[in-house]
Formats: structure tokens, C-alpha cells, sequence
């Protein structure tokens, strides 16, 4: 194994905290318990340091979109920030494109530009910010599209905390929303973040349900991970499961000691830590990539489901 693939990582550092690009509030901020030093973000350089204690070769950095801007206190990080951290640190770092379904064709369009241009690996949605589960009828022309790119989306399943006590935000994003999604695009990785907390149960169900549904253990210290999860990831589901930090809610250098500390299985620790990024994420360095991205049958088929959504 070579480094480890940390699949949910946030540009913290100062302009994004000073700019309001992180979404979080100082309550939210002592609920999680981070280190008050770290309040006021960290430099991208300070932070590789963080990487290279332990043993992150890559993470996957998201230009976060966060509710419909016409309404208060939604946000972006632009996706020209991220790519310049990307290009200027090119073997560290790749990007996740943030998508808005309120922005129509434009977003489309934006997707197109991410992953064409700037090289960006995936895409990235936060229901709860929309106020729409996964399978609503809004996101199915960005699921097409992801699908004609060959490209995985990520998503928040599970509940939500309140990030700000100025703008409390709806649990959306129960996992079996992703039911039906992944029955109308069984060629789209789709990849559930954050565990599924508190219906973890019912997102190992969907990930071993769908061939095309994949977890990531993330934003929960791994002590605190669910059994059930730890079993999955070690077992059945070992092929199905990412490492992820959701840096900056949980610091890279103790999510590695306490994976490490669980006692997987090495080869599922391997997979967890490294070979499913790579099989999932197409588009990274030494990825296997698959037979059908790309594909001319994909790409129309993608077209018909971008006309034809569902709920």
C-alpha cells in the first residue's frame, strides 16, 4: 500500500474562514470539540503537515455549494479556489465539484467545466442545504450529467447538525432516498457521506443492496463509529467503504490512529484506506478505470433520464 485516500476533506484555511466559505458557526465549532487554535483556520501548507503525519497521500478537497445563493447565509467556495490548490499541489490534492439544482442548465454547465477544465474527480451535494432529499425530481438532470461524465457524486446521508444558529437547516438525506436513484442510474457511483447516522442501518442496506451505492466513513471519529458499520466495512462490505476525515470536523492525524485501531482485517483496512477511492474515483492517479465511463450508451442514456426525472 502506498499513502492513504481521504475522500472528504474542506479547504479550511483562513481566506475561506474569513470570507464565510466554511459554513460554520463558533457553537458548532465547541460542539465538535476542535481546538480552539484551529478556529480561525489552518494554512494549506500547515495542513499537508497534517497529511504527512498520517500518511494521507491524497485528499479530495470540495468546492463546496451550499443552499440557492439567493437566499441568506447559503455560501460557495469557488471552484477556481480549489483548483488552484489542486494545481499547485498536484500529487496531494484533486477536486470535488459542488452543485446547486437551483441553478439549472448553468450548473450543468459548471460540472462540464470542472471536470473538463479544472480536472475535478467528482462531484459533491449537500441535500440539507436545498432542502431536498436525494431522490427529488431537481437533482435528476446533475445525476445525468455526472453519469455522461463518468464521474461519482457524493452526498450527505444521514441527519445534520446545525452548523449556524442563525440558519437551521432539515435532516433530508435519509439513506433510502437513494433507492430510487440508484434503481434509475445503476451506472452512477453513487457514494453516501457521513456514515448515515442515526439510520446507519439502513445505509449498509443500500449499499448492499445497489452495485453502484458506496459509503464513506467520515465526520465521526472512527471510536465512535457504529458497530454495524465497522462489521460491514470489514466484512461483507469491505469493497463498498472510503476513508474520509470531513476535515476540519475531524483531524486527519486521529482518524488514521483510531482507524488503524479497530483491527481490520488488512485487507480491508487496504481497501477502506486506499483501493476503493481508486476504484470509485476513475480519475485519480492509478484508478482502474471502468469499461462503460464515457460510453456512448451511457452518455444516452443520461440524456433520456435528464428529461424524464423522478421522485
Amino acid at each position: 500500500m502506498s499513502g492513504y485516500i481521504d475522500i472528504v476533506c474542506n479547504l479550511y484555511d483562513p481566506e475561506a474562514v474569513r470570507k464565510g466559505q466554511t459554513g460554520l458557526d463558533l457553537a458548532f465549532k465547541k460542539q465538535v470539540r476542535m481546538d480552539p487554535k484551529l478556529w480561525n483556520g489552518i494554512t494549506v501548507s500547515d495542513y499537508l503537515r497534517k497529511m504527512d503525519r498520517a500518511g494521507i497521500e491524497r485528499s479530495l478537497l470540495i468546492a463546496v455549494r451550499a443552499g440557492d445563493l439567493n437566499v441568506r447565509l447559503s455560501f460557495e467556495l469557488p471552484y477556481e479556489r480549489v483548483a488552484k490548490v489542486c494545481a499547485k499541489y498536484p500529487d496531494r490534492f484533486s477536486g470535488l465539484a459542488g452543485v446547486d439544482p437551483f441553478r439549472g442548465i448553468a450548473q450543468l454547465r459548471d460540472l462540464d467545466y470542472a471536470v473538463n477544465e479544472l480536472g475535478f474527480v467528482g462531484a459533491h451535494l449537500y441535500p440539507h442545504w436545498f432542502g431536498l432529499p436525494p431522490d427529488h425530481a431537481k437533482y435528476y438532470p446533475i445525476y445525468a450529467r455526472c453519469e455522461e461524465l463518468g464521474i461519482p457524486i457524493m452526498m450527505q446521508i444521514g441527519h445534520n447538525l446545525v452548523y449556524s444558529r442563525e440558519r437551521r437547516l432539515p435532516s433530508v438525506g435519509k439513506p433510502i432516498t437513494l433507492d430510487q436513484v440508484a434503481i434509475d442510474f445503476p451506472t452512477l457511483k453513487l457514494l453516501g457521506i457521513h456514515i448515515g447516522v442515526p439510520w446507519t442501518e439502513e445505509a449498509i442496506s443500500m449499499a448492499w443492496k445497489h452495485e453502484n451505492v458506496y459509503l464513506a466513513g467520515d465526520a465521526y471519529a472512527p471510536k465512535h463509529w457504529p458497530k454495524n458499520f465497522v462489521h460491514y466495512a470489514n466484512t461483507y462490505g469491505s469493497h463498498k467503504v472510503l476513508f474520509g476525515t470531513d476535515w476540519p470536523v475531524i483531524d486527519p492525524e486521529r482518524a488514521v490512529e483510531e482507524v488503524k485501531a479497530l483491527n481490520l482485517r488488512p485487507e480491508s483496512f487496504q481497501k477502506l484506506m486506499r483501493d476503493n477511492a481508486l476504484a470509485v474515483f476513475d480519475r485519480l492517479p492509478g484508478a482502474r478505470a471502468k469499461a462503460h465511463a464515457g460510453s456512448s450508451t451511457g452518455r444516452a442514456t443520461a440524456r433520456r433520464r435528464a428529461t424524464t426525472p423522478r421522485r
